[in-house]
């Protein structure tokens, strides 16, 4: 199933908005990306930061699992919206 980018940015937000309320994970992103807290603010408007957002959450299947389950949503639309997103194009090797 493909995903508009409109609402795979959608998703990035909602995202974003759950790894901002995390105390625990929030400064794992930021120590692991090296973005500031300016950065991530400035990010909520950037797709490919948003891409890149998803790609951090989906290195935990426990990270996934909470995210999806914090929003009701079905957890390979992470993987769907990631996709929609910059840089989350699949690769096709032939």
């Amino acid at each position: 199933m493909t995903m508009s980018q409109e609402s795979a940015e959608t998703v990035g937000l909602q995202a974003l908005g759950w790894l901002a309320g995390n105390e625990d994970l929030l400064p794992v992103f930021l120590g692991a990306t090296g973005a500031s807290e300016a950065d991530v603010r400035s990010g909520a408007s950037d797709p490919a930061f948003l891409g890149g957002l998803l790609d951090f959450l989906m290195m935990d299947d426990a990270w996934v699992m909470s995210f999806c389950d914090s929003i009701s949503m079905p957890y390979d639309r992470l993987m769907q919206a990631r996709h929609s997103l910059p840089g989350g194009e699949q690769v096709n090797w032939t």
